[in-house]
């Protein structure tokens, strides 16, 4: 089965296909060829990997699923939340997101926080939606040098490195992403059964 993964983020994309087992094949929008870009006017997570979904599927009627992610900061009431990409600005800059977060975080004892992700998955016109979760904790610190986004300040509960400072493999059995995935699977193997 061929499903549409609809992100032009093609780390993104990797994370997500290394994760699929046999029988399934996650391809980006890059792939396909769709180089629009998607708007994500929603209030939540939920909503924007719900525009996602749609606009692929209303626009190329294929199987395709959208994710929406976001670092809730308890301290910070939530936030980045739904403009976590966007947070130092339009640009999309990790780099000066991670900078903008820190200061934001200065003189908070309390440095908890989740990652949070939502997918939306659209098939033969029927809508479901996934969650996954990590939990963890914000450090002052940068470390490592793999992963992208917060990657680098993010220690998962249990652990005490960084996604960044872990390879790919341990990193997907721990994400937020990974978790909400494995859920879309089970789901799949179920009806096709």
């Amino acid at each position: 089965m061929k499903i549409c993964f609809a992100s032009h983020n093609q780390n993104k994309v990797r994370e997500i296909a290394a994760l699929s087992p046999k029988g399934i094949e996650i391809v980006g929008l890059v792939d396909l060829d769709i180089h629009e870009d998607i708007e994500e006017t929603g209030s939540t997570l939920e909503e924007n990997s719900k525009i996602k979904a749609r606009y692929v599927y209303d626009k190329h009627k294929i199987p395709v699923f959208a994710d929406d992610s976001g670092l809730e900061v308890n301290a910070l009431n939530g936030d980045p939340g739904v403009i976590t990409a966007r947070y130092a600005g339009p640009e999309r800059d990790n780099l000066k997101n991670i900078e903008l977060l820190l200061k934001n975080l200065e003189g908070f004892k309390d440095k908890t926080a989740q990652f949070r992700t939502v997918i939306t998955l659209i098939k033969d016109g029927k809508e479901m939606q996934f969650e996954g979760i990590a939990v963890g904790e914000i450090q002052d610190e940068l470390k490592g040098t793999n992963g992208f986004g917060y990657d680098p300040i993010f220690v998962p509960k249990g652990f005490d490195r960084t996604f960044a400072e872990m390879d790919p493999e341990e990193k997907n059995k721990l994400s937020h992403r990974a978790k909400a995935f494995q859920k879309l699977l089970s789901y799949l193997g179920e009806i096709n059964g």
